[in-house]
């Protein structure tokens, strides 16, 4: 049985071009997974094996890899870092015990490092810090361990110096040690020698071990009264106090180094031993009901409960389905039958088997805290909690954003639907941020996701994995509907034709609901002029409708009907006939309501070198942009604006056009705002348009 003492299951994340598949790779390489290393810049490295990762040099999908490091195994998840695959990071952050946070020496803490740090503190997942890139022009670790403070509202607790910067950087001081760490010329990250720390850095090395004493010893009381009396704290008691402030993310142990160089790598290693929690040390998950309530119980992290699992990722490739699962409690062997508690449904687990990326390695039995894949279930999708047949439960479940933008899609000829609907399921089962629908009136296939990239390289993924290629239709906003005033108003459905009629009076007020309620159902009736057991009729009656506003058929957002009187007859009344009365009740009483038609709203951050500054301003205002922020940086000026979605569509291409080239951006949803009446107009007259096409 192995020793959960001796595991890690780690995930590395960071912003785009942070380095952190560049990060993982090294870390494979010191461990002797892999004998050559590959790299990002030419395709090859380990975890971005889709042709799509390689080509473009960003990593898509989260991809697993084992390896071991002093007597430990480390189960490493490499996350993506572009905002479009954010469901990424956050699904695998979900069943991770610790992490590494990766940030660029020059680029510093990103918008996408912001994003990617409050999941992991939403998921309560103790980090260490890796100041990557070190060797590059304007680097500066000293900046970024203060943006970490300034942005990210953390406390970085600073485990090396770095000696030397840009392309004089050499190697770091370990400042619990002061212990030099110095690496030749040849760039392999074996040849470095420990000598003792640089005259010049002496009194700095000094002032950070104090900082890191005096921080560590609050972890323990009795430490921190001998400290105050002048006794210095061994090692392997200062090493214990980080290991607790860490898994209470007190602080973040922070390190340096440059992963492309080879330079500061080890120690890096050496602290997700030391500091990052095993899954035992990890708070156990919550159990819930079926409608995703806290039981009060939780997932305990043994082998000799109950098995409990959770499937967080399914991946489809040339050997057949696989399912991600990140096994919690119990254990698991080849030829288990197991409940998957969301269908109800019994699968038998035929082969079991640990990824190597792309590659896998067959298992005969796996056990808590193992992350492993299952080939070949039927029925499992991410979210799902895989447990023991005997002992049912429900581990809590993931949450994912809604799409904000969606094309029309049509194969280009006639034999390519049935290939193109099958391709899309399997793509809408391995990810969850994106959805597909079909257009009642046009008959179109829909497809939904985060952002112009997301659709652009689900498109691609039809076009070459499955060989369907598509006609492409313009990307459309997913705009929404609400109302402004309260209505009061009456409605009755009745119908006599023979045999019993149907008879339903609701006396109710429609009004605008809080932001981000989306549909709330009361009542106020007294006495029994509606029957109680006909309430959940009528809030399902007024709730279905809410999928199509009377304005451009959106979905209506943020309305709250109030039932407070109505009439019933005593034979012909019935569930149905209060349904189809609140439905008549909803067409009618919205048009009087003031509706009104919603926007996304993108948090948009861009960064441009100072010179073009006051032209990327310029264009965000006309693309309707409200400027929120700017923060100068040492290599050029971030600028933080929300921005309609649909105005951004192609802002890549404005965007390198005005910084020639040297601009990025990233944008992520905000929230929905009143369209201008003019917008409205026309996406109205657009919708309404595009329907009267599809009667034709």
């Amino acid at each position: 049985m192995a020793d959960l003492s001796h595991y890690r299951n780690i995930g590395i994340f960071a912003h785009v071009d942070a380095g952190k598949t560049t990060t993982t790779e090294r870390i494979l390489k010191l461990t002797g997974k892999i004998h050559k290393t590959g790299e990002v810049h030419d395709g090859e490295s380990t975890t971005d094996f889709m042709e799509q990762e390689a080509e473009r040099g960003i990593t898509i999908q989260s991809a697993a890899v084992s390896c071991f490091w002093k007597d430990h195994r480390f189960n490493v998840i490499d996350t993506p870092g572009h905002v479009d695959f954010t469901v990424e990071v956050y699904r695998s952050l979900k069943v991770l015990d610790g992490g590494i946070g990766v940030f660029c020496g020059s680029g510093g803490v990103e918008p996408q490092s912001e994003t990617n740090w409050r999941y992991a503190n939403d998921s309560e997942v103790a980090r260490i810090i890796f100041v990557n890139k070190l060797d590059r022009m304007g680097a500066d670790f000293y900046r970024v361990v203060d943006q970490v403070k300034r942005v990210l509202g953390a406390t970085p607790l600073v485990m090396t110096l770095p000696i030397g910067i840009e392309e004089d950087f050499v190697g770091v001081v370990d400042v619990l040690t002061k212990q030099a760490y110095v690496w030749d010329d040849t760039g392999l990250p074996e040849n470095y020698n420990i000598t003792d720390v640089p005259a010049d850095m002496v009194d700095k090395v000094n002032e950070y071990h104090e900082m890191l004493v005096e921080t560590a010893v609050e972890q323990d009381d009795d430490l921190m009264m001998s400290y105050m009396e002048g006794e210095e704290p061994s090692i392997d008691d200062l090493k214990r106090c980080i290991r607790n402030g860490t898994r209470k993310l007190d602080f973040f142990p922070t390190y340096c180094g440059s992963a492309f160089k080879n330079k500061g790598m080890q120690l890096i290693l050496d602290a997700v031993v030391d500091y990052l929690p095993n899954p035992v040390e990890v708070d156990p998950q919550p159990l819930t009901d079926e409608e995703g309530n806290e039981t009060g119980e939780h997932a305990l992290v043994s082998t000799d409960e109950p098995l409990r699992a959770l499937a967080f990722k399914i991946m489809d490739d040339r050997f057949g389905a696989l399912t991600f699962v990140r096994i919690y409690s119990g254990t698991l062997n080849k030829g288990d039958t197991i409940l998957n508690s969301a269908t109800g449904k019994t699968e038998r687990v035929g082969r079991m088997v640990e990824m190597q990326a792309n590659d896998r390695n067959e298992l005969s039995s796996a056990h808590a805290g193992d992350i492993i894949a299952i080939v070949g279930m039927k029925n499992v999708q991410t979210g799902h909690t895989l447990c023991d047949p005997k002992h049912p439960c429900t581990l809590e479940a993931m949450v994912f954003p809604e799409p904000v933008i969606s094309i029309a899609v049509a194969p280009k000829d006639k034999g390519g639907s049935e290939k193109m609907g099958i391709a899309i399921g399997k793509m809408v089962a391995e990810d969850p941020s994106f959805r597909v629908e079909t257009d009642e009136d046009s008959g179109e296939t829909i497809l939904k996701g985060m952002g112009e990239l997301h659709l652009d390289i689900k498109v691609d993924i039809l076009k070459r994995t499955y060989g369907v290629d598509l006609i492409v239709g313009k990307p459309q906003v997913a705009y929404r509907e609400t109302i402004t005033k309260e209505v009061e108003d009456s409605y009755t459905h009745k119908k006599q034709s023979g045999g019993s009629g149907q008879f339903g009076k609701i006396d109710y007020k429609i009004r605008p609901g809080e932001t981000a309620s989306g549909f709330k159902f009361v009542s106020s009736v007294v006495g029994g002029n509606v029957p109680k057991e006909f309430f959940p009729a009528i809030e399902k009656g007024f709730k279905g409708m809410m999928s199509t506003g009377v304005l451009a058929g959106f979905p209506v957002l943020d309305v709250e009907v109030e039932l407070y009187d109505g009439g019933f007859h005593a034979v012909d009344s019935s569930a149905i006939a209060f349904e189809i009365a609140a439905k008549g009740a909803f067409r009618q009483s919205i048009p009087k309501a003031g509706p009104q038609l919603l926007e996304p709203i993108m948090k948009v951050d861009v960064f441009t070198p100072e010179d073009h500054v006051g032209d990327v301003i310029g264009d965000l205002n006309r693309r309707r942009g409200m400027i929120k922020d700017q923060e100068a940086g040492v290599t050029g000026v971030r600028i933080k604006a929300d921005v309609p979605l649909s105005e951004m569509f192609g802002y890549i291409g404005s965007l390198r056009t005005m910084t020639s080239g040297r601009g990025q951006f990233s944008m992520e949803f905000a929230h929905y705002l009143p369209c201008p009446n003019n917008v409205a107009e026309s996406v109205m007259a657009a919708e309404k348009e595009k329907r009267e096409a599809a009667k034709k």
